[in-house]
């Protein structure tokens, strides 16, 4: 069985990862890739213009949460030099899926694990507060990774501490705090974690996104929609 059948199987019914309370008919997708015409004219590495395109997205499609993002090839680093190499190849690959819904919003655990590490990236453009859950299922061990948290996400939480499906892991951050992008949880899958501590990398070079998408399956796998 690959591994992504594997996940389909973790989830015979509909996974919630953001609040219970909100139906999953209130979700919809968002388009951050450098194909969206409707985006290339507007500033959306500042979280403010960004929050104003979402507003919108989820006003016309009468919804609380927008989503997406996987393997998407992304504008909204393209000023902060933390995503520059030197001159070389820029890392503009999106890793995960992110959900953009307001900051406080719960976050919560779809599948059973236990705490992996976590930290908080306060480097602008970052992830902020960052947990890495641990998952040991069957003959897998993978990792879930979720950033952009709250501060208060990172209170009482200890190496090992466990967490079962639908436990309320945190809540999502400000720009503020979230290093400054509009409120949303990153939400990844990593099979090799590779010796990280409440980091992995969160978006590649296309000249990396081979390894990455082999190593951070499609986390869609796991919820009742699919890009």
């Amino acid at each position: 069985m690959s591994f992504e059948k594997f996940l389909k199987t973790q989830a015979p019914e509909p996974l919630r990862i953001l609040d219970a309370k909100i139906n999953l008919n209130k979700y919809t997708i968002i388009d951050f890739s450098v194909t969206n015409d409707a985006i290339n004219s507007l500033d959306i590495t500042n979280p403010i213009i960004c929050q104003e395109y979402i507003d919108m997205v989820l006003h016309k499609n009468n919804a609380l949460v927008a989503y997406g993002g996987y393997m998407e090839k992304r504008n909204l680093y393209r000023t902060n030099q933390n995503f520059e190499a030197n001159g070389m190849e820029s890392r503009n690959i999106h890793l995960g899926v992110d959900f953009w819904a307001k900051a406080g919003t719960n976050v919560q655990v779809p599948i059973a694990g236990k705490v992996h590490s976590f930290k908080n990236n306060d480097v602008k453009g970052d992830y902020g507060p960052t947990i890495i859950l641990e998952h040991n299922l069957k003959e897998y061990t993978f990792y879930s990774l979720y950033g952009h948290l709250s501060l208060e996400s990172l209170k009482e939480l200890y190496v090992g501490k466990r967490f079962n499906a639908t436990d309320v892991l945190g809540t999502l951050g400000t720009p503020e705090v979230n290093v400054n992008y509009a409120p949303h949880l990153h939400f990844q899958l990593i099979r090799d974690i590779k010796g990280y501590f409440g980091d992995y990398p969160g978006v590649c070079t296309e000249r990396e996104q081979h390894y990455y998408q082999k190593n951070c399956p499609d986390p869609n796998f796991l919820f009742s929609f699919h890009e």
